[in-house]
């Protein structure tokens, strides 16, 4: 039983994390009980520890909610996960990162150009959902390979804010070309990170990643403001 509610703690943070739910959205205990295939009991103790975690907020009446926030929250919220994540990439360029995690990073470059290539074959219209697995593998390996457990903090603390995280990369309802334009930015700065990284440039790949969440922010203002 605790195994299976920790599976579903996992899965409804992922998704407001990623912006599935809107902020101030009702969660329904039934429709996500046959979303994830479990029984209502452990959607209903998800819900107390995700309300815990700053996630989701009891109604005055009945129920829960993804817990609202205003954009200056989320603008200010990219900006210190930039500086973190700034911080870790500087880490990992000046001690040099470990084999494993650095070929990870090249294995998201990889699997990014295809998912371009393809993109590009299909009149710009890519699989933004493949693109966050990816984005997602690539910012946890350059995390790892800082080795700083306070960092790791930090960043996992600050990523609670809907939206805010590295992963949080939903774009329902954005013009296909406007979305492969957002992918295609990011991309670009996840290579130019690798080489700096591979060239033991501290202070470049700390201003890449800090540029990279200044475009974040700015990507998603504009998908807050259409």
């Amino acid at each position: 039983m605790a195994t299976q509610i920790l599976s579903v703690v996992n899965e409804i943070k992922r998704r407001i994390i990623a912006g599935d739910y809107a902020p101030g959205e009702r969660l329904v205990e039934l429709q996500l009980a046959e979303s994830l295939g479990v029984s209502r009991t452990p959607i209903r103790l998800a819900f107390e520890e995700l309300t815990k975690d700053g996630l989701l907020e009891r109604l005055p009446t009945r129920g829960f909610r993804v817990k609202s926030f205003n954009p200056k929250d989320l603008s200010d919220a990219i900006e210190v996960r930039g500086t973190l994540e700034g911080m870790a990439a500087r880490l990992v360029a000046e001690q040099g990162a470990d084999t494993q995690n650095l070929q990870v990073l090249r294995d998201c470059l990889e699997q990014g150009h295809r998912l371009l290539a393809r993109a590009r074959d299909a009149g710009r219209v890519l699989d933004a959902r493949q693109w966050m697995l990816i984005n997602a593998r690539f910012h946890s390996a350059l995390l790892q390979a800082a080795d700083s457990a306070p960092l790791i903090d930090a960043i996992e603390c600050i990523s609670k804010i809907p939206m805010a995280a590295a992963t949080a990369v939903s774009m329902q309802g954005v013009a296909p070309q406007l979305e492969y334009e957002f992918i295609e930015r990011a991309h670009h700065d996840h290579c130019d990170l690798v080489t700096a990284i591979e060239r033991r440039e501290g202070m470049r790949a700390e201003f890449i990643m800090r540029e990279h969440a200044r475009k974040t922010r700015e990507n998603k203002q504009r998908l807050l403001a259409s």
